[in-house]
């Protein structure tokens, strides 16, 4: 029988899709999570073996499944192979394509000195977005988002449509005052197909702050990421530029901002 692949939503109580629920009721049956009906309807006792699935088994990488009894791209994949989920590396538009470029190509540029907030490269990042450098230390993973914007743009001949602004919350705000396209977390949780290469992601850390960065790609419910002001950790006071491939959707609590044909 033939992988099945993962439909681009997240199959949920209630839902009556025979095609989608049948095989994953066969599946949580063959990995001991019945005893279970085959009825092709996602009911209470079909919630209860994902719960049961999810608390046994981790997603691809070893970390924990979030035990919801629904069954997103991760879960999908943990029960169906990475076989089973796809891959999304083309960004929709010339300016979004050329923003990823220009991001990769900034990957290693680290900070001058370590933990300083400063460096040649840095303090560029920071001009752009409207900050001197020299006025104190300043997080730049949005001033670095803003930069790849700006160049690419240039590059292009065209505005820069992204908000100036070095403040991740601020973006946030401003990019909905500006009628930007934004997807929530729950909604980006709950249907990953609207995430797409390009997109700007949003983590709200408390207090006002903030991490954000730029998403190269999409692996099932992993992101590819690439990020300013970070470390393979995933801070959001590192040392410097990183691709980052520990992110995942369900992980990014506010959202993402999409700039895509403005």
């Amino acid at each position: 029988m033939s992988t099945p692949a993962y439909p681009g939503r997240a199959i949920q109580f209630g839902e009556t899709g025979a095609d989608v629920v049948t095989p994953v009721q066969k599946r949580l049956i063959e990995r001991g999570c019945g005893p279970l009906e085959i009825t092709g309807v996602f009911d209470a006792k079909t919630r209860s073996a994902v719960r049961l699935f999810q608390g046994r088994f981790p997603d691809a990488t070893g970390v924990p499944l979030v035990v919801d009894g629904k069954i997103g791209p991760l879960t999908w994949e943990t029960l169906f192979g990475e076989a089973s989920v796809v891959t999304v590396a083309q960004a929709p538009d010339i300016l979004l394509a050329s923003v990823i470029k220009t991001a990769a190509a900034q990957v290693g540029v680290m900070e001058d000195p370590p933990g300083s907030n400063r460096g040649p490269r840095v303090d560029e990042y920071l001009r752009t977005a409207g900050l001197d450098p020299a006025a104190g230390s300043f997080a730049w993973c949005a001033a670095f988002v803003y930069w790849c914007f700006n160049e690419s743009a240039r590059g292009l001949g065209r505005a820069n449509p992204v908000v100036r602004t070095a403040g991740v919350m601020e973006h946030w705000r401003r990019a909905e005052q500006a009628g930007v396209r934004r997807v929530p977390a729950a909604d980006a949780t709950a249907d990953p197909a609207r995430v797409h290469p390009g997109m700007i992601f949003i983590l709200d850390t408390g207090g006002g702050s903030g991490h954000t960065g730029l998403v190269e790609a999409i692996e099932g419910g992993r992101l590819i990421t690439l990020e300013g002001n970070t470390n393979d950790g995933g801070s959001r006071e590192g040392v410097g530029v990183f691709r980052r491939n520990g992110r995942k959707i369900v992980n990014i609590n506010r959202g993402f901002i999409d700039y895509a044909g403005r």
